[in-house]
Order: C-alpha cells, then structure tokens, then sequence
C-alpha cells in the first residue's frame, strides 16, 4: 500500500484529494496549519469526515517551519502531493510576506525533506494564476509564463521553477 503525505488536508481540494485517495487504497498521512485565513471550523468539519478513516492520518503541522517538518522523518512516504499554499491574489498585495514563507519557504522546505528522505514522487499544485495576463484560453503548459501579474502568481511560479530543480533531470524542460 502507498503512502502519501498530502499538505493543506483541510482544505477544499485537499479534503477531496484524501477521500479519494482513502477510497482507492493509500494510506494518507494530512498535513495543515489550520490558519486562520479563512474559517478554521469549516477545515475542522473537513477532518471530521476523514479522522475515523483507520488509513487516515492528521498532524497539524506548518511545512514553512522546518523543525516540524522533521516531525515527519519517522514517516516512510512514498509520494509527496503538496497542496497546500496560501491562496488569494488579492490577500497577496496586503501580506506579501506570507505567499513568500508558505508559497516559496514551505515548498523549499518539502523539496528538501523528499530529497532527504528519497522521495522522487513529488506532485505540485500550482494555479493557472502562473498565465498572467494571457489571452489564449484554454490555457496550455507551453504558453508563456514569464510575466506574473500577482505576487501570489509569482510563488506558484517560483515553486515550479523549485520542484524542476530538484526533481527533473533535464531543467530545459521546466523552462518552457
């Protein structure tokens, strides 16, 4: 059975991304912040419908801070899905410095422990955010980001840049 760490558990995708997951098999260790970004009782309604999953598993656990990320070294994941961020374009021009410590710290952060730990399975969610000001649509992988309209956009960016660095062995294919 795999076993999957998967960031940001109490949010709106995450949440469904753990049932599933639950549904098909894997054992599913959810990290979160529980930040107060939005309400914190609708993330904990949202473990509530996970926590008596026996393959579930839920550490409140900030992925900025490197010192809890070590909580997890006694884990054996064989897959990191990294949901979580801090969201919002807007919330982005007022506090710029919390897209940097979760968006660009937090992700530095688990690209480290999967280094350390050998995990090759590391799947990033970024936002379609990353297009800018792009006029095609639907958007395609091979359009240009290089123009981010949003500080938010540029730490989903940054973070695709990141995971190209530590996970892919050719890096031209990331920079396209």
């Amino acid at each position: 059975m795999k076993n999957i760490l998967v960031t940001g558990c109490a949010g709106f995708i995450g949440l469904h991304t753990c049932k599933r997951l639950l549904e098909e098999g894997y054992n599913i260790t959810g990290i979160d912040n529980l930040n107060e970004y939005y309400d914190v009782n609708l993330k904990l309604s949202r473990l509530d419908l996970l926590k008596n999953n026996k393959d579930f598993n839920f550490l409140k656990i900030d992925f900025s801070d490197f010192d809890q990320i070590k909580e997890l070294e006694k884990y054996d994941f064989d897959t990191i899905l990294h949901l979580g961020a801090q969201a919002g374009v807007r919330y982005s021009l007022t506090h710029p410095h919390i897209y940097i410590k979760y968006n660009v710290k937090g992700t530095l952060n688990l690209l480290e422990f999967a280094r350390k730990k050998g995990i090759k399975n590391f799947i990033f969610a970024s936002s379609s955010s990353v297009y800018g000001n792009n006029k095609k649509f639907p958007f395609s992988e091979t359009d240009d980001v290089s123009d981010p309209i949003s500080l938010y956009a540029a730490t989903k960016r940054a973070g695709e840049l990141m995971c190209c660095t530590y996970l892919v062995s050719d890096i031209n294919n990331c920079l396209n």
